[in-house]
């Protein structure tokens, strides 16, 4: 297979596509909700819980969309949502500090060439494919997605002296594998599981025929991701209300 070639902005494009596409399927599995794609911002709109406290995010491109996002929010009553900015876009930046919004937190966007994968296919006991398991590990409330299609996900469960203990789950879209929500237990961590994980997850995407991954990265994931061979394609900056 030839090797493929792609440049930080073809990876920063591919990635946000699958973040988009995931929070598509992630309506479909929650009541009420779903993904807005208005010209220049698309929003996920969950109006209900348990979801609504953690997917009301839009990725903003044009500072003129603004009122398209918080019009999709209001018209559900959503008043706490995140306004996803990449650093370079220093206009909308600004304009979102015009109108009062404050950066609440950031990622790290990352992604990779699955050539480029730095380690092994690693040797790990895994669990078989559960769901609830899956949620249980992520942390959060058992009725979470209810209406999800498990099938749509590749998640995986890293068990650890009998028991399960971590968990990673990709999504793919036209060959690009995205990744997230990579976690261990508290009591399980610094046994390089979320590493081993991680690396497993690109190994199966290759696998599947992916030929790229991406993931938002938190400050304390970063190295653990760029030892797998994802590269920094700069910070996302998450403004709110």
């Amino acid at each position: 297979m030839r090797t493929l070639v792609l440049t930080d902005a073809d990876l920063y494009r591919r990635g946000c596509q699958t973040l988009l596409a995931s929070w598509e399927e992630y309506a479909r599995g929650a009541t009420g909700a779903e993904l807005r794609r208005l010209p220049g911002v698309t929003a996920a709109v969950f109006p209900n819980e348990p979801e609504r406290a953690v997917y009301n995010n839009a990725l903003l491109e044009r500072a003129d969309a603004v009122d398209a996002m918080e019009s999709a929010y209001a018209a559900v009553g959503v008043t706490r949502f995140a306004a996803w900015v990449h650093e370079s876009d220093e206009p909308l930046r600004r304009e979102l500090e015009r109108r009062g919004y404050k950066l609440a937190e950031t990622t790290r966007a990352m992604g990779t060439a699955l050539d480029d994968i730095r380690l092994p296919r690693p040797e790990l006991e895994l669990a078989p494919r559960d769901w609830a398991e899956y949620l249980r590990i992520v942390g959060v409330p058992p009725d979470f997605l209810r209406g999800a299609d498990p099938a749509a996900y590749h998640v995986l469960i890293a068990r650890l002296d009998g028991e399960n203990v971590a968990t990673g789950m990709a999504f793919d879209l036209d060959g690009d594998c995205g990744i997230y929500n990579v976690g261990t237990l508290e009591h399980a961590r610094r046994r390089g599981l979320g590493t081993a994980l991680t690396a497993l997850l690109l190994h199966a995407a290759r696998a599947r025929g992916c030929r790229t991954a991406s993931l938002q990265s938190t400050d304390i994931a970063e190295r653990v991701y760029a030892a797998v061979g994802f590269r920094d394609l700069g910070r996302i900056l998450e403004y709110v209300p």
